[in-house]
C-alpha cells in the first residue's frame, strides 16, 4: 500500500510518462488514468491528515515531513 506522498509522486511520474507518449494512444489514456487516480488518492491522504501541529493536533510530524519533502517548501 502506497503512502499520499507516494501516490503523489507517482501520478507526477505518469504525466511524465503520458507526455512522452504518442497523443491520443491507448497508452497515453491509460497513463493518464493512473495519473489522476494516484492524484486522487494523493488528496484523500492529505486532506485525511489534515496539517501539522506540533501540539498533538492535525498531522504527525513524519507525515509532515514526507509532504513537504514530495510537495512543499520549506
Amino acid at each position: 500500500m502506497a503512502s499520499g506522498p507516494e501516490h503523489y509522486e507517482e501520478a507526477e511520474q505518469l504525466l511524465a510518462a503520458a507526455s512522452n507518449t504518442d497523443i491520443g494512444s491507448d497508452l497515453e489514456r491509460y497513463r493518464l488514468a493512473a495519473a489522476q487516480v494516484h492524484a486522487t488518492l494523493a488528496l484523500a491522504a492529505a486532506t485525511a491528515l489534515n496539517d501539522h501541529d506540533p501540539k498533538g493536533d492535525g498531522m504527525r510530524e513524519g507525515d509532515y515531513r514526507a509532504w513537504i519533502n514530495v510537495a512543499g517548501e520549506e
